[in-house]
């Protein structure tokens, strides 16, 4: 009989043994390999450690030139990556903080299976400071991103940080990860970016399409830039299933529902943030009031205990809606970003194209 392969983990589990090995990739362990941490003697802080020599935090981060992409993990599989950390100007706060591209590689595709900007993977796309605490990702005082999103693989596994900004990178990280045998039922983890500035109007804003193959629809990020004053969440989200195309199987009823909060999330006559598990909403910026002025939401929703299952394909879109006069729907115009997050079978579909520096920056 197989024993526990060390995936799925929880409270539950957690003191049973394994058959399954642990390594972590850093700067001061590049390659993860069994007894080779800390070995530096050349790194980026070896002027910090003159005085104390090799094992003493020489290369605790990388510089990565402009227009670099690093790899920051070469893993050969079979396995699982567990958990992911990352800061430094990867977490920058302001107008650049979707230059620093994040990109995933399953089993030697060419096609990347995960691919965003950093701060948008980690629902952080405004480039704004706001803590997030849920299960799948964490962000924490100063500039910590971290990732629990399990991802397995069977061959290999390589994930990039690309650098667009016109400066070097200073980048730290810590990859997580297990070497065991992953069942035939385990999908690969999936993530995408897409912005568009302004929407048209009256269209649906494309959150994930052009999906094929079995798997699963787990979260959404969305950062959010209203355009115009007054309430914008009116709007439905809908998931196209299997051969859906007017209509979807699951429909929603507004933005403030799909994200678990109600009427607005106003308490008070204000806005109000909020952070759980599985849900949450950061109101990050808002300069003149509640409904003023043109405010930024950061939102996420995980599906980790609704997972929305599809077997042939799968499209997602959500409707920007507001109000006008007599009482009416108003089809906004507003600057919306979100990152879809999946499990599927290969082989991974290609993504859209991914924006230009310019079009990605945040103004």
């Amino acid at each position: 009989m197989m024993g526990f392969n060390g995936l799925g983990m929880g409270l539950g589990n957690l003191a049973q043994f394994a058959n399954a090995k642990t390594r972590s990739i850093s700067a001061e362990n590049p390659t993860g390999e069994k007894g080779k941490g800390g070995m530096s003697t050349d790194g980026a802080a070896a002027s910090c450690a003159r005085d104390l020599g090799q094992g003493w935090k020489v290369a605790p981060f990388v510089r990565i030139a402009p227009g670099e992409t690093f790899t920051i993990a070469d893993i050969t599989g079979p396995g699982a990556i567990q958990s992911m950390w990352l800061s430094g100007d990867v977490a920058a706060r302001g107008p650049q903080a979707r230059y620093y591209i994040l990109r995933i590689y399953w089993d030697d595709q060419e096609q990347p299976s995960v691919e965003c900007p950093a701060a948008d993977f980690f629902a952080s796309g405004w480039g704004v400071y706001a803590q997030i605490n849920s299960l799948a990702v964490s962000v924490n005082p100063n500039r910590g991103y971290n990732c629990f999103w399990p991802m397995p693989f069977r061959t290999h596994c390589r994930i990039t940080i690309e650098n667009r900004h016109w400066e070097p990178l200073v980048h730290y990280y810590q990859v997580n990860y297990t070497l065991t045998d992953v069942p035939d039922d385990v999908g690969y983890f999936h993530a995408q970016f897409r912005r568009v500035n302004p929407l048209p109007y009256k269209t649906s804003y494309t959150i994930l399409d052009g999906v094929k193959g079995r798997g699963q629809f787990v979260g959404t990020a969305l950062a959010w830039g209203v355009n115009n004053t007054g309430w914008f969440g009116e709007g439905e989200i809908k998931f196209y299933l299997d051969g859906d195309v007017d209509f979807p199987t699951i429909c929603g009823t507004g933005i403030e529902d799909y994200f678990g909060g109600a009427y607005g999330w106003e308490v008070n006559g204000k806005y109000t943030s909020y952070s759980t598990p599985f849900m949450g909403m950061n109101h990050i910026i808002y300069p003149d009031g509640t409904y003023n002025s043109q405010p930024r939401f950061s939102l996420y929703r995980w599906h980790i205990m609704d997972p929305v299952r599809f077997d042939a394909d799968l499209r997602v879109t959500i409707q920007a809606l507001g109000w006008r006069s007599q009482g009416r729907y108003l089809a906004l115009q507003d600057d919306i970003a979100s990152v879809a997050y999946w499990y599927q079978t290969l082989p991974t579909a290609t993504f859209p194209q991914l924006p230009d520096r310019d079009y990605l920056e945040i103004i």
